[in-house]
């Protein structure tokens, strides 16, 4: 998967002075509606990294052309970079570190109920999985396999900078939390417009 790099990536020093005075770039958060809830730099919309991949052309024509995209730690904000500038939007940049480093620099979040972040999830899950079929695996052979799998999956995450489990997991319940649709993105963005 190929980044757009010629863009600068912001640190959370310079996104603090970019929008001090209140004004400053769009800021679009692009983790799940559960994880934005939970935590976000105050002033960002919630824009989901599948909704923006599925509207990124409707998205670009009610996004000013200075926009800073959010995640939790960059990787999915790089995503969504690529995914709007090949939608023909210039002027992107992402938060580098996203979320925790804006948190660990101070910056202020505004906070909802405390829930777990996908990455978590995708660990809890995933160790779960090798654990119980390495454990069953004594006793019911060729189970072990399950967990190589597991092992082979996460491998592949890594080297393309996605992660199948993580958007399974993101479709759960619990990680939807309210919901972010096009129509109520657009209405969001429009009223500050």
């Amino acid at each position: 998967m190929t980044t757009h790099t010629d863009k600068p990536r912001l640190d959370p020093a310079a996104l603090r002075d970019l929008t001090r005075d209140g004004e400053g770039p769009r800021l679009l958060d692009v983790r799940t509606p559960g994880e934005f809830r939970t935590a976000h730099i105050p002033g960002s919309y919630n824009v989901p990294l599948d909704t923006l991949r599925e509207h990124r052309a409707e998205l670009r024509h009610h996004l000013d052309e200075d926009v800073v995209l959010i995640c939790r730690s960059g990787a999915r904000a790089a995503q969504a970079e690529q995914a709007l500038a090949e939608a023909g939007l210039p002027n992107l940049r992402v938060l580098d570190g996203g979320v925790m480093a804006w948190e660990a620099a101070g910056g202020a979040l505004t906070r909802g109920p405390e829930r777990w972040d996908l990455e978590r999830q995708v660990r809890l899950v995933a160790g779960t999985l090798v654990l119980i079929t390495g454990v069953a695996g004594l006793f019911l052979p060729g189970l072990h396999l399950i967990g190589t799998a597991v092992g082979a999956g996460l491998t592949v995450a890594a080297l393309t900078n996605t992660c199948a489990m993580g958007m399974l997991l993101a479709k759960l319940p619990y990680n939807r939390g309210p919901r972010a649709d096009i129509d109520t993105v657009v209405a969001a963005l429009r009223s500050t417009s």
